[in-house]
């Protein structure tokens, strides 16, 4: 019996407890990347029911959480795209006049005046961690679709920015400038809200 037998026969899926077990978790998970309840529970009723349609090409190599949560990414990416579909790109030369002139200097590095200001994230109480999150949650939707996609795939899922080109159809340059402009309104956003 080779490995992944012995792993399937250890930890069999059960979809009966999918429900119980997960939800919770594929509900977090979700929620922080498309920020709209009913689509985050919509979401994970879908995983659930393409885990069930595709139980037979679970090959016992990672558990149960990590397949349904990378069936879910899938289904989160799928949303993305159907978000920026048809959405204007930027070219390199769209990065409005003067900008990087006005944050950085010829070898850049910040101007002095235009240093970021400190969040206070390093303190450890658990308040203001969680006060801090939200508002961070509540910057990264006023993004534009493209942006906040670019962003999350790149910062919070840790997508290299190939995958992120094919999946969203930008160029390597369309997303420098994406995830260049939402970095400085994140930064624009935080300083005005949390700082």
């Amino acid at each position: 019996m080779d490995n992944i037998e012995l792993i399937a026969e250890a930890a069999p899926l059960k979809p009966r407890e999918w429900v119980s077990a997960h939800a919770d978790y594929l509900y977090a998970y979700t929620i922080t990347r498309v920020n709209n309840e009913e689509q985050a529970r919509d979401l994970v009723q879908e995983t659930f029911l393409a885990a069930l349609e595709g139980i037979d090409k679970f090959e016992g190599k990672s558990s149960e959480r990590t397949w349904l949560t990378a069936i879910l990414r899938n289904k989160i990416i799928d949303t993305y795209r159907k978000k920026t579909k048809g959405l204007k790109t930027l070219s390199i030369n769209d990065t409005g006049a003067g900008e990087t002139e006005f944050f950085w200097d010829q070898e850049g590095h910040w101007h002095q005046e235009h240093w970021p200001a400190p969040f206070g994230i390093d303190d450890t109480d658990p308040m203001l961690t969680k006060e801090f999150n939200h508002i961070l949650q509540k910057c990264m939707h006023k993004l534009p679709s493209l942006w906040l996609s670019v962003f999350t795939m790149k910062h919070m899922d840790d997508q290299t920015t190939d995958v992120i080109c094919a999946e969203l159809k930008i160029s390597a340059s369309n997303f420098w400038v994406i995830i260049h402009r939402a970095k400085l309104n994140l930064r624009a956003c935080l300083q005005k809200n949390w700082v």
